[in-house]
């Protein structure tokens, strides 16, 4: 895992970001953090506070819908090498945080690698977009005890036209069975997970056959009770977006794949309706 040859995502650009080039996340060859921050707005299984946030500058997708746009588009936010990095997630514990949680964390892997070479006290969770390389999820093993991955898609058509991510289905899909294969099946402390995976599907306004076929997929690849299954209603339309993506979801969308869920024989977590709401997207 490297900058001068950046293979680190399904992108592949294959730049010298050490050298200044710039590949499709247009991150440099070190990490920029937009924020930091006690966290109460995840999933609640991860913590009965507090997850200690670290929000990264930039991405390796690129949604048309991204509601973390400001710092998403571009790297923006503080340059931090491996020792100032591993100093904000050591401040974060001190401050009552229960976990690191690592929002979009791959374009700055080597430096995240660094920080995490001495273990922390805290379950490290690894918050991504799951249009990741099986390669790149292999060499975090023993550094994660927890993968957030994303399911956005199983409509490869869709994936290209809102995230410019061909065969989506196919890479995530392998991402995500090495992170089960890493994590093995969840563990509990009492309510609150210490170990596996969590498999964020966000439902999308009028696109309820991609939702209904990402769980077909996970009930056909997962075994029950293998992973966890988070089903967001949180979609916030930003502006300029065209119909049907300039909407919430609706009741009637929500309530159909929340029982193909169930039908799927998936263990889910779901989200209320107030979670569609900009005051949940994090000033940055």
């Amino acid at each position: 895992m490297n900058y001068t040859n950046c293979n680190l995502c399904p992108r592949q650009c294959g730049v010298n970001r050490a050298a200044g080039e710039k590949g499709f996340c247009k991150a440099p060859a070190t990490a920029f953090v937009a924020k930091t921050m006690l966290h109460t707005w995840e999933e609640p299984v991860l913590a009965k506070r507090y997850s200690g946030a670290i929000f990264f500058g930039g991405c390796t997708l690129g949604c048309r819908y991204c509601q973390n746009i400001a710092i998403s588009r571009s790297p923006t936010g503080t340059v931090m090498d491996s020792r100032q990095l591993r100093r904000e997630m050591d401040n974060l514990i001190a401050q009552g945080a229960e976990n690191i949680d690592l929002v979009t964390p791959t374009q700055y892997l080597p430096t995240i690698l660094q920080a995490l070479e001495t273990p922390l006290p805290v379950p490290v969770i690894y918050n991504c977009g799951g249009y990741e390389r099986t390669e790149t999820v292999q060499a975090l093993q023993d550094k994660v005890d927890i993968y957030l991955p994303d399911m956005k898609y199983a409509d490869n058509t869709l994936a290209q036209s809102l995230s410019g991510a061909p065969n989506y289905l196919e890479i995530a899909g392998s991402a995500i069975k090495e992170m089960v294969r890493q994590a093995g099946k969840p563990e509990f402390d009492g309510e609150i997970l210490k170990k596996g995976v969590i498999v964020r599907h966000l439902i999308l306004p009028g696109q309820v056959e991609n939702s209904l076929k990402v769980l077909d997929f996970l009930g056909e690849n997962f075994a029950p009770g293998e992973i966890l299954v988070s089903l967001m209603r949180q979609y916030t339309p930003m502006p300029g977006l065209q119909p049907p993506f300039d909407r919430p979801i609706t009741d009637a969308e929500y309530e159909s794949v929340l029982s193909w869920m169930y039908l799927n024989n998936l263990t889910g977590l779901v989200q209320e309706q107030t979670a569609s709401d900009k005051n949940f997207i994090p000033d940055f």
